[in-house]
């Protein structure tokens, strides 16, 4: 009996010892701080040939993350020491934590020959944890609008720059955001830099693409605590259309230093001031003239207060013709505006036409600048003295074109007679039509030569005879054949620069090359044409390669070593192919 019961003992050992299933789940280290990704390794070992595995990995609840990657391989073996067929697949698991705290993963379930086996849950610890920024409101659902601004305190008519982004889990979504609405408000001024959409950026928040939309400066016209409104779009569809909203930002805005000069009004930036005389006549008392003050540099340009014309009783002073020629710069809105006032001097004589005090605050700095006044001198002329100044011959003219201005028949029309003053001959516009008309006479002549020699290829070029349809499809083989040394260059430099999904594409590009090659549109037809032409070893590993390029590709983790030793099979590979 005794012997029974040890023949029993032993023979449940070795069953328990063939037949064996092993499943684990560990994370890579049990803390996390900010912008710690979680990895999850999960291990299924079944050694025996008789088990097998009959559902899929049965997660546990993780929505206290967002999945950011997964991959999984399988590997078999055979023990040789005792004859044991071995089989392991490990899966990782890439998380995004979305709060702090000890978080909790539970048990992974699967079920392996009608029994479940599961893995003990263990907790996790995220110390520190940065929240994404949240996205506004929508009446979509499924389209959002995000305004961000990085500098949030500023001086008051000092700009910041905000970018107004989308997102979307639907790229498609992303194109049907039209009609973008600056925010408008009384305490502030919003300046477009531009409105052109960025690329498409596939890994935005909460794994949803984005794009940006349009760039814009906020410039707030008072202190304290202002909120800059919501940018509203509208997301067309064949169905509906409907208005989304971005977020509210508030801003800081300090107050400007004390001890302002008494000419300083809201000029905030770094600016140039200058008057001229933008008349080409002398000027005349009683005659108007054309000064211009003209403001230029970097700042709130479109919306500060210009410096005037100082009144005076030298001179008759209109109101201006304001010419505004700004564009976006990096600290504010940059070019120049010319205010174009008529001045009439009042008596002739040396008169200084001045503008009034300007002084402006510049941020970089923090300090007042005071540029005081401008000065334009100008000499005015008394209608006898502008009489007198002329010569002979602008005498003549005038009386001329005072005689043909009056006096018109009926026959002639006399006025178009008039002698213009100061006309001149344009030796400029001589030489360059000249010049125009030697280049066509230049190129009229190569033309003809070009012409001649064409004709002479044809008449001695002799007729190519057709050959055989193998002659054919080989030289059209050749003609669409690609030098896959180009690609082996530029996988290695991807491989180099980190660029993995760049070089995955790549790969998938030159296998599409060398399969047009031999005209073999996938590659269950190309491994059928390899085994023919290539031997079945050729054929063998381009399949094996084809899976190793997959595991690869959806690997949570790239290594660097593994992509290399994949980059040494490909160039083997296909070297050996498009001999």
């Amino acid at each position: 009996m005794q012997h029974k019961l040890i023949y029993i003992l032993l023979t449940l050992a070795s069953v328990i010892a063939y037949g064996q299933v092993n499943l684990s789940m560990d994370a890579d280290k049990s803390e996390y701080g900010n912008k710690d990704v979680v990895n999850l390794t999960i291990l299924l070992e079944l050694n025996g040939s008789d088990l097998e595995q009959q559902t899929r990995f049965q997660l546990p609840d993780l929505s206290k993350f967002n999945i950011i990657g997964s991959g999984s391989v399988t590997n078999t073996v055979i023990d040789p020491a005792t004859n044991t067929l071995i089989t392991q697949k490990i899966s990782r698991i890439a998380l995004e934590p979305k709060k702090k705290g000890k978080i909790k993963i539970g048990s992974v379930l699967v079920t392996v020959n009608n029994k479940i086996y599961k893995t003990e849950p263990f907790d996790v610890t995220i110390k520190e944890f940065v929240e994404k920024k949240p996205l506004a409101v929508n009446t979509s659902g499924e389209v959002y609008l995000n305004m961000e601004i990085e500098d949030r305190e500023v001086y008051q008519d000092q700009p910041t720059i905000a970018v107004l982004k989308v997102y979307s889990r639907n790229m498609d979504n992303l194109r049907k955001v039209k009609n973008i609405r600056l925010p408008e408000q009384d305490n502030i001024n919003v300046h477009a830099i531009n409105f052109n959409k960025s690329e498409i950026d596939p890994s935005g928040t909460g794994n949803m693409a984005s794009q940006v939309l349009a760039m814009f400066l906020v410039f707030p016209n008072e202190a304290g605590y202002i909120e800059v409104p919501a940018v509203s779009a509208s997301l067309s569809s064949y169905s509906n259309k409907n208005k989304i909203l971005s977020n509210k930002i508030k801003l800081n805005v300090k107050k400007l230093p004390e001890g302002a000069p008494d000419c300083f009004k809201n000029a905030v930036g770094n600016f140039k001031v200058s008057v001229y005389n933008a008349s080409k006549e002398k000027a005349e008392a009683k005659k108007p003239l054309n000064v211009v003050v003209k403001v230029s540099g970097e700042g709130n340009l479109p919306d500060m207060e210009l410096p005037k014309i100082a009144a005076s009783p030298d001179y008759e002073i209109f109101a201006p013709k304001i010419t505004t020629k700004v564009s976006p710069g990096s600290t504010g809105m940059k070019g120049e505006i010319l205010a174009n006032y008529v001045v009439i001097p009042n008596k002739s004589g040396a008169i200084s036409i001045k503008t009034e005090q300007f002084a402006f605050f510049d941020p970089e700095n923090k300090e007042y600048i005071d540029l005081g006044q401008k000065t334009l001198a100008v000499n005015a002329f008394s209608h006898d003295q502008i009489l007198e100044a002329r010569s002979t011959v602008e005498k003549v003219n005038e009386y001329t074109n005072n005689l043909l201005e009056t006096v018109n028949t009926p026959v002639l029309k006399t006025t178009s007679f008039k002698v213009k003053e100061k006309s001149k001959f344009h030796w400029n516009i001589l030489l360059t039509n000249i010049a125009i008309l030697l280049g066509l006479f230049i190129a009229y002549l190569l033309f003809k030569t070009w012409q001649k020699k064409r004709t002479l290829v044809r008449e001695t070029a002799s007729p190519k005879p057709l050959g055989s349809v193998a002659e054919t499809e080989k030289e059209i083989r050749e003609l669409l054949k690609t030098d896959i040394n180009d690609y082996f260059g530029y996988l290695e430099n991807l491989k180099d620069n980190g660029e993995y999904e760049k070089f995955f594409d790549t790969l998938e590009e030159l296998d599409q090359e060398v399969r047009n090659q031999y005209f073999q549109s996938t590659p269950g037809e190309f491994k059928t044409f390899l085994e023919k032409h290539k031997g079945s070893s050729i054929a063998e590993e381009y399949s094996s390669l084809q899976q190793k390029i997959q595991m690869e590709k959806y690997s949570p983790v790239k290594s660097n070593e593994a992509l290399e030793e994949l980059l040494k099979t490909i160039v083997n590979l296909y070297s050996q192919i498009s001999k």
